[in-house]
């Protein structure tokens, strides 16, 4: 997919990794030093992260990719969109960058992608910094069932499709505080045209028929159980609330809880407040004399 990117709001360098399927991937990689790995979920792109990028890449290196169909990568024509073959996409992408040590940054689908191939190459995650997301089924609650049958299945697809509605609906109930008309501007630019807007409508009903992925991924957690993790999480969010939080502490011993001021999409809303957080977390946690 291609558009025209406000450079004034994101003006870093647009790298490429073709894979060996024809996916191609769009990524950011700013700084130096040790990777954090930033993964978006649904319907944002590595656009979400630029807050965070500028005021974490003097310290470190910033890696964030678009998942295939999101921002600027590109999927082949069979590409499913479901979450398994997004971490399939994610663990070749690593591996192809030989990523050996990294911190990972997740929210939303970033969540239990990340974290699942976190789980199969255990020696190389050191941290993880987790906000509003999940890494266990939600099937059964109520909630999560209702929005997935509404925005992932018929109506959601037709919204999708017709007006761009599912992306609507997560640009109005995702936000506290509403970004600019030209930040507005550039999550919408990835689904511009209709051909490019069912992997929208795709992620809200794999809530539910993922099962057999969100469980492996939750039953895998012990793989990681030990590694030092921060919760930044957005208290403001529609769709993942305290309960989620607190199964996640419940996971990782090792955590340290810091609630925003946020929606679902805190990188955007609290962005620069986030990456003082960060930094101070792997200041106290990893920079110990």
């Amino acid at each position: 997919m291609k558009f025209n990117i406000n450079k004034d709001l994101f003006p870093f360098q647009n790298n490429f990794l073709h894979l060996d399927d024809g996916t191609k991937i769009h990524y950011i990689d700013e700084g130096e030093g040790l990777v954090l790995l930033m993964l978006h979920g649904n319907p944002t792109w590595s656009f979400l992260y630029r807050k965070m990028i500028a005021a974490l890449e003097s310290n470190f290196r910033c890696i964030a990719p678009d998942l295939p169909g999101f921002g600027l990568s590109e999927q082949t024509d069979t590409f499913d969109f479901f979450p398994e073959s997004h971490s399939k996409v994610l663990e070749e992408f690593l591996l192809t960058l030989n990523i050996d040590n990294y911190i990972l940054i997740a929210q939303d689908w970033g969540g239990p992608i990340g974290l699942s191939v976190a789980e199969k190459y255990p020696d190389k995650i050191t941290g993880a910094i987790l906000g509003n997301t999940w890494a266990w089924p939600v099937k059964g609650d109520y909630r999560f069932e209702v929005f997935s049958w509404l925005m992932g299945g018929p109506i959601g697809r037709l919204m999708a499709k017709s007006f761009n509605g599912v992306w609507k609906v997560f640009m109005k109930k995702g936000f506290y505080k509403q970004p600019s008309k030209e930040a507005l501007a550039m999550y919408k630019a990835p689904f511009a045209k209709k051909n490019n807007r069912i992997q929208t409508a795709i992620f809200p009903r794999q809530l539910i028929k993922a099962y057999e992925f969100e469980k492996a991924v939750e039953k895998n957690l012990n793989k990681i159980r030990s590694i030092p993790v921060l919760f930044t999480w957005g208290i403001k969010d529609f769709a993942f609330k305290q309960n989620q939080l607190e199964r996640f502490k419940r996971h990782f011993p090792n955590h340290e809880t810091q609630l925003l001021e946020a929606g679902h999409f805190w990188q955007d809303e609290q962005g620069e407040y986030a990456a003082d957080l960060i930094t101070e977390w792997y200041q106290n946690n990893f920079k110990k004399t």
